[in-house]
């Protein structure tokens, strides 16, 4: 294959890299390369995500809340709609209720559609609750559930639209700086040059760093179960909200005519082709009968994905304290499909070496919050 030359190389076709891609491809030549033969494949195509503009600190709330807009009215490239109703309900065992007030304190000014609601309130809205098992409840009528697919499919539609390319089953294996340009190397035998790299490769980003001679991150892949389970008879899914615990051990999100389970785990692994964790599912099952009357004995279509954290939980979006023009966009945990929009644009700016968007700084993030010196 022959040289190929643009702006921008971004590495990973995941949602942060098709992203980024889609932003920077406004006014620069952009070309992706993904390891994998399908786009998405670990983690993105995996997640069973929903828009929670209450979870998470002060960094991904902000990313969150400035993404609405675009999600909710996305631009032609999105052919379908991106985001459908989805109500979501914390709940605090009983003791934990002060937790949960200091949360919703927290949250309000950001989300003012938020309220405190009583324990008959919750029988009401997740009727198979089990008496006495929620005694107060944070409940968001104005979260959504995400469709990732056509947010990751009209990312890549409106990126090649600007002239954007991308190479898949193309695993980067080689990654140095000459003479002011990035060389990158590919599984299959590609070579590409630009003055920029992004790094968005996932699970995979501190070792593409470590290609690069970059300052490690010390990303941690987690592992994520979920699994599906029959609705119990005369149980409309529509009505119901996503419900949770506040410490997020576990969750029921309806979908169709069947609820997804998670236990919430974040067991750490290297970055592999995650499966499902058996234990993870058991334990799950007993905590959710404990505090339910789903009476769950089956399950269906268990799976698993990865969430990349980082020792501090922040996001990792910036240039290299080491080397020049290598840029990271990585270590978005679970939020990295409801942070997207935002996440993108905040990343390209600082690409152009432009000041961060007004409308996220405005929501009280700076550069340095998210910014790979720290590591340094």
């Amino acid at each position: 294959m022959a040289q190929i030359d643009s702006d921008v190389v971004v590495i990973g076709g995941g949602i942060a890299g098709v992203s980024i891609g889609y932003e920077l491809a406004s006014d620069c030549a952009v070309t992706l390369l993904e390891a994998e033969p399908t786009l998405a494949y670990h983690t993105t195509g995996r997640s069973a995500a929903t828009f929670l503009e209450t979870f998470g600190d002060i960094d991904i709330r902000a990313l969150t809340t400035a993404g609405r807009d675009f999600l909710t009215t996305p631009p032609d490239c999105f052919h379908s709609p991106l985001m459908t109703p989805g109500p979501q309900l914390t709940y605090a065992a009983p003791g934990n209720e002060a937790e949960l007030e200091e949360h919703y304190r927290e949250v309000v000014s950001l989300v003012p559609a938020v309220e405190l609601v009583s324990a008959a309130d919750i029988a009401t809205l997740v009727p198979y609750v089990r008496d006495g098992a929620a005694t107060l409840g944070l409940y968001d009528p104005s979260s959504m559930a995400v469709d990732v697919d056509a947010l990751h499919s009209g990312f890549v539609r409106g990126m090649t639209a600007r002239g954007g390319r991308v190479y898949r089953d193309s695993r980067v294996v080689g990654c140095a700086r000459r003479d002011g340009l990035w060389q990158v190397s590919t599984s299959d035998s590609g070579e590409y040059r630009a003055p920029i790299v992004v790094n968005a490769a996932g699970a995979w980003a501190d070792a593409v760093g470590a290609l690069a001679g970059a300052v490690p991150i010390g990303l941690q892949p987690k592992r994520r179960t979920a699994f599906m389970v029959a609705c119990p008879d005369g149980l409309d899914t529509a009505t119901l909200p996503l419900f949770g615990d506040l410490d997020y051990s576990f969750y029921i999100k309806p979908e169709a005519t069947q609820l997804l389970c998670s236990p919430g785990d974040e067991t750490p692994v290297p970055p592999h082709d995650a499966k499902p964790d058996e234990l993870a599912i058991a334990q799950a099952i007993e905590q959710i009968n404990e505090t339910t009357t789903l009476n769950i004995r089956s399950i269906r279509s268990p799976w698993a994905g990865l969430r990349s954290f980082t020792a501090d939980h922040r996001f990792v979006v910036g240039e290299d304290p080491r080397r020049p023009g290598f840029f990271w966009c990585a270590g978005q945990g679970g939020y990295g499909i409801q942070t997207s929009p935002a996440t993108a644009r905040l990343g390209a700016s600082l690409v152009r070496g432009e000041p961060v968007p007004a409308d996220i700084a405005a929501r009280g993030l700076d550069a340095a919050m998210v910014s790979p010196q720290r590591f340094a």
